[in-house]
C-alpha cells in the first residue's frame, strides 16, 4: 500500500475536476446561430476609357534639350562657338558677389566660384551656365542678362540679379 501513497493525491485532483469552461462553450455556440447577414453585391465596376496623348510637334520632356536655334528664328540667340570662360562653369546661385574694387574710376565686382577661386569682373564679362553677360555693377549688386532656351526650342532674354554676400 505504501508504494501506492504518492498517487493518492493524483487521484484526488481528477476527482474534483469538472469542465470549468462548458458555460462559455455553450454561449459560443449558441452566439452563432441565425446572425447570418446577406452581403450587398459590389457595385459593377466602370469601364474607363482610354486616352491618348498626342503631344504633336511638342519637345519630350523627358529627353535633354539639344542647343539649337528654335524654330522662330528669334533675333536672340548667344554664340554657341565661344569658348567659356571659368565663371560659366557654375550656375548663377553656386557663385557669390563677395565685394567691389574701383580702379582708375572703373567698377570692378569680386566673385567668388564654389572652389573658393576669386575672380574680377567688369561690365560685359560672361557669367553662369544661361549664357550671362553683366550689365551693371553696383556697390550692391551685379545686374545680369541670361539668354535661355524655351520650352518651343526659341531663346529668351531674361534678367538675373547677384547680391553681395556679407
Amino acid at each position: 500500500m505504501m508504494k501506492f501513497a504518492w498517487l493518492l493525491p493524483f487521484l484526488l485532483l481528477a476527482g474534483c475536476a469538472q469542465d470549468e469552461f462548458a458555460d462559455l462553450r455553450a454561449f459560443l455556440a449558441a452566439s452563432g446561430q441565425g446572425t447570418q447577414q446577406k452581403l450587398e453585391p459590389l457595385p459593377p465596376v466602370k469601364t474607363q476609357e482610354a486616352f491618348t496623348y498626342d503631344p504633336g510637334e511638342l519637345p519630350d520632356p523627358f529627353r535633354p534639350r539639344s542647343m539649337k536655334a528654335g524654330k522662330g528664328g528669334g533675333g536672340v540667340q548667344p554664340d554657341l562657338n565661344r569658348p567659356k570662360g571659368p565663371l560659366e562653369q557654375d550656375p548663377l546661385d553656386g557663385l557669390r558677389m563677395v565685394g567691389t574694387i574701383e580702379k582708375n574710376g572703373k567698377l570692378y565686382a569680386l566673385v567668388r566660384r564654389p572652389d573658393g577661386t576669386l575672380y574680377r569682373v567688369e561690365k560685359g564679362d560672361h557669367i553662369g551656365q544661361n549664357h550671362g553677360i553683366i550689365l551693371a555693377i553696383s556697390d550692391a549688386n551685379i545686374d545680369i542678362k541670361e539668354v535661355v532656351q524655351d520650352g518651343a526650342g526659341d531663346w529668351t532674354e531674361s534678367k538675373a540679379s547677384m547680391a553681395l554676400q556679407e
